[in-house]
């Protein structure tokens, strides 16, 4: 059986607040450097604050109303979600690292916003080596010298890092055609405005650094010339509706994403003015984006001369954890350009991103899958091994430092695959702004805020993250040790299912719907003798009763805690929904009635605690889980079904 690591120990608070006392060190000791940074900022200026106020009247009460209120907010959060705890097993959250943790504590006090240098010189800095952080973990390019080295930003989530992502593809589909309504002299151009549309991304790329290197050797006026005269034939600038009326052989462009993926994209849809219809639904093959129906989407939209703007893989989803064939969308994304349909390649990481810890040696080169898999039972799989072995060859990524990054929300990131294409989303504002953007790379990301959706930016969110890197570097021999114990937590999880299965068998047919692709794992139960697919997601919901917070009732009296999802029978195929029904025992013709649900309740488990295997005390907290299960499920069965 897997044993908590004792690398991790220093790592987190604990789930018993063991670590309190390195916890309080670091906070008071950096709080008393601020005051003490205070006081020598200009030691010659008087206190502002006197050293009597603190006995005036005022003062008391203003000091009593602030208790008052902090007392209650403390009585008030111990109602919160106990996501510390082993016994959480819900959702994707955990404990926070310290080093996260403290440097944003550390930091808050100073109120850095990175929107640029001059509100943040320090926490800028960090930022954007978070991002060349990031960019190294995922195989991008990341030396600043280079002239296509990646660039990553943070944000406050992965759907904001997903809206970033269709805003630069749009704006990379979108330039090629204003350049050719701009018509610069003696520069070549795509031959029509189709070609110009569906140019690759690398050929965009390429394209707008020739751009940018002939309008250097201009004269400073004829340059800003060009400049306005193709600021006003660009989509920014027109909208949707006058740039396409304006080009009418092309359309607005379809985005492809698998069923699986996250409501972020038709909420990103939505805010771009392209609409939800501009969603093209790729079908699943046991709950992975299947290449067939990808292909099938991509040639039908070749046969219309429909654009593409890009196809999205997941890794991570956020239901199941399972990760797509990144290599076989990256194969399709260079297939299709060679045929005249360009798109970018994007893949939503919010989850698994920091899976990807445990494939990088600490010079960066890539792990063998038999040296990674040298580490586990199963893990990984040759597929999921050659997914993440292809996010180098991706056009962006998303990756949420807060979920398996453990760091306080919120903290998305943002990545590029090439920096250059950042400026065709660079807006100015000169009370920011008073610089033009330096060609020096690390220059350049010191005005962060012409490029990010945001106009304010935490500048402690920013401390946390890189801290917490520079503490755990993202390599399997340091940060990978959390979800290597993370993944040795839900191979124990999957055996001890079997196991459970087969103890449960007289009462309950369980099973898991898929096997585990990262840490997230569900429970697919029916009762024994229910053919209802109805009957069985009413057992499910009473069990789940038990396992979600009530604000009625006290946390201690809950033993465990868990979330819910719902495995659709179209996302899983006719195949795989008549596999599963059979597992369960349930009768597949059922899902012919046009009444029955069309929809599994399952169980979700998030494994992403990492003392679930405590040794130390000899506790096990995925055997303690199947035995509540267990109690539950028979005291459930003892009453109508």
């Amino acid at each position: 059986m897997a044993v908590a690591d004792p690398n991790l120990h220093a790592c987190f608070l604990g789930p018993y607040g063991e670590n309190d006392t390195l916890l309080e060190r670091l906070v008071v000791e950096f709080l008393r450097d601020h005051v003490y940074w205070r006081r020598n900022f200009h030691p010659e200026d008087p206190p502002a604050i006197p050293t009597r106020a603190a006995m005036q009247p005022e003062y008391l009460a203003f000091e009593a109303r602030m208790r008052r209120e902090l007392h209650s907010l403390s009585a008030a959060l111990k109602s919160s979600v106990p996501v510390h705890s082993p016994r959480y097993l819900g959702h994707m959250v955990s404990d926070l690292l310290l080093p996260g943790l403290t440097a944003q504590i550390l930091t808050l006090p100073y109120n850095p916003n990175n929107v640029t240098e001059e509100a943040a010189p320090v926490t800028v800095d960090l930022e954007v080596q978070v991002g060349l952080q990031l960019a190294r973990l995922i195989g991008y390019p990341h030396d600043p010298s280079q002239p296509d080295c990646a660039f990553g930003h943070l944000t406050s989530g992965g759907t904001l890092a997903n809206i970033q992502a269709l805003r630069l593809a749009l704006a990379m589909k979108a330039f090629a055609v204003a350049l050719r309504a701009a018509n610069p002299p003696d520069f070549e151009l795509p031959e029509d405005d189709w070609v110009a549309f569906n140019l690759a991304p690398e050929a965009a790329t390429a394209l707008l650094a020739r751009w940018e290197h002939w309008l250097s050797m201009l004269a400073p006026r004829e340059r800003r010339y060009w400049l306005a005269a193709l600021e006003r034939e660009r989509l920014e600038t027109l909208g949707h509706v006058a740039f396409f009326e304006r080009h009418p052989h092309i359309k607005a462009p379809l985005v492809a994403a698998p069923a699986s993926a996250h409501y972020s994209w038709p909420k990103a849809l939505k805010l771009l003015g392209l609409g939800t219809q501009h969603c093209a639904t790729v079908a699943q093959r046991d709950l992975h984006l299947d290449l067939d129906a990808l292909d099938e989407v991509l040639a039908g939209a070749l046969a219309r001369r429909q654009p593409v703007l890009m196809a999205v893989a997941v890794l991570g989803t956020t239901e199941f954890g399972a990760i797509d064939p990144v290599d076989g969308v990256v194969a399709a994304r260079d297939r299709y350009a060679a045929a005249g349909l360009g798109f970018a390649v994007h893949v939503d990481a919010a989850w698994g991103g920091y899976l990807a810890t445990l494939f990088r040696n600490a010079d960066g080169t890539l792990r063998s899958r038999k040296e990674v898999a040298a580490e586990f039972i199963h893990f990984p799989s040759a597929r999921v091994h050659a997914a993440i072995a292809a996010l180098g060859q991706t056009d962006s990524v998303t990756i949420d430092p807060h979920k398996l990054g453990y760091i306080p929300y919120g903290a998305g990131a943002f990545i590029c695959r090439d920096h250059r294409r950042m400026s065709l989303l660079a807006v100015e504002a000169d009370y920011v702004f008073t610089k033009p953007a330096a060609p020096d790379y690390l220059k350049r990301y010191r005005q962060i805020g012409r490029y990010v959706p945001e106009g304010s930016k935490p500048g402690a969110m920013a401390a946390a993250v890189y801290v917490t890197h520079r503490v755990l570097p993202l390599d399997h021999e340091n940060f990978g040790r959390l979800p290597a114990q993370t993944l040795r937590g839900i191979e124990t999880f999957v055996a001890r299912t079997r196991q459970f299965a087969s103890d449960c068998e007289q009462w309950v047919h369980v099973c898991v719907p898929c096997e585990p692709d990262s840490n997230l794992a569900c429970l697919a139960l029916n009762p024994v003798g229910n053919k209802s697919i109805a009957a069985a997601n009413d057992f499910v919901h009473r069990l789940h009763a038990e396992l979600r917070i009530d604000p009625h009732t006290p946390l201690q009296l809950r033993e465990f805690f868990g979330s819910t999802t719902t495995l659709r029978m179209d996302v899983l195929g006719a195949e795989g929904a008549r596999r599963l029904l059979e597992a369960l025992h349930l009768t597949p013709s059922a899902m012919e009635d046009e009444d029955a649900p069309q929809q599994l309740l399952v169980l979700r488990h998030t494994i992403m605690n990492p003392f679930l295997l405590d040794a130390e005390n000899g506790v096990d907290y995925i055997d303690r889980y199947f035995e509540f299960l267990s109690r539950r499920i028979r005291v459930l069965l003892s009453g109508p079904l």
